[in-house]
C-alpha cells in the first residue's frame, strides 16, 4: 500500500479532486478535520493550545474558538509554527492508526492544506498538488466564503506560492474550468495502481 499527500492552496479544488478518488474506491483521510477534533477532544492538546493562547481560546463549553485562534496566528509565523508543532505530528499518529485498516488497498490519500510547509510531504510515497489559477481561487473562494477579494488575496499571501510547491510535488493536477479534473484523477489513478504494484514486488 502506497501513502500519497494530497494538498493545493486556498480555492484550489483539492476537496473536488480527492471526492474523485474515493469514488474510485480509494480511501481519503482529512487531515484537517481530524485536526480540529483533536483540538477539542484531545486532552494533551487541549491544554497545550490553553497555555499557548490562553484560557479564553476555549468557550464555557470546551470548544475551541477558531476565529480568535485565526486571527492569533495570522500575522505571527512564530505562533503559527509552534500551533503547527502541537497539531500536526498528533494528526499525523491519527493517520497511521487509520491506515492500517486499508493495507489491501494499492493506495491511500492524506489530504491537507499544508503539506509542504510543514516537511510533512516527507512521510509519503508521492504527493500530488492540485492547482488552479489564482483568479479562478479568489472567485471560488469568495463565493463560498463570501469574502471580499482584498480578504481572499491576503490569505493566499501567506500560503506558499505554488511555483515552490510545484519543484517538491511529484503528480500536478490543474484544477481550472477549462480543464477536465476526472480524466486527470483517473490517469493518475491508474498510474498510482501501477506503482503500488511494483512497490509490493520491491518488497
Amino acid at each position: 500500500m502506497l501513502k500519497v499527500g494530497i494538498t493545493g492552496g486556498i480555492g484550489s479544488g483539492k476537496s473536488t479532486v480527492c471526492r474523485v478518488f474515493s469514488v474510485l474506491g480509494i480511501p481519503v483521510f482529512h487531515a484537517d478535520l481530524q485536526a480540529g477534533r483533536l483540538q477539542n477532544e484531545d486532552p494533551g492538546i487541549v491544554k497545550e493550545l490553553k497555555g499557548l493562547f490562553g484560557l479564553e481560546i476555549y468557550s464555557a463549553e470546551g470548544l475551541l474558538n477558531r476565529r480568535m485562534l485565526a486571527s492569533i496566528v495570522f500575522n505571527n509565523r512564530a505562533l503559527l509554527g509552534k500551533l503547527n508543532g502541537i497539531i500536526h505530528p498528533a494528526v499525523h499518529r491519527e493517520f497511521e492508526i487509520w491506515s492500517a485498516g486499508f493495507s489491501d488497498f494499492p493506495y491511500i490519500i492524506y489530504e491537507a492544506a499544508i503539506l509542504f510547509e510543514t516537511g510533512n510531504f516527507r512521510n509519503f510515497d508521492y504527493t500530488i498538488l492540485v492547482i488552479a489559477d489564482e483568479q479562478e481561487r479568489i472567485q471560488r473562494v469568495s463565493k463560498r466564503d463570501n469574502s471580499r477579494a482584498e480578504e481572499v488575496i491576503q490569505r493566499m499571501s501567506n500560503q506558499m506560492t505554488d511555483k515552490e510547491k510545484i519543484k517538491m510535488a511529484d503528480f500536478i493536477i490543474e484544477n481550472n474550468d477549462n480543464q477536465l479534473i476526472i480524466s486527470q484523477v483517473l490517469k493518475l489513478d491508474q498510474l498510482l495502481r501501477s506503482k503500488s504494484h511494483v512497490w509490493k514486488m520491491d518488497r
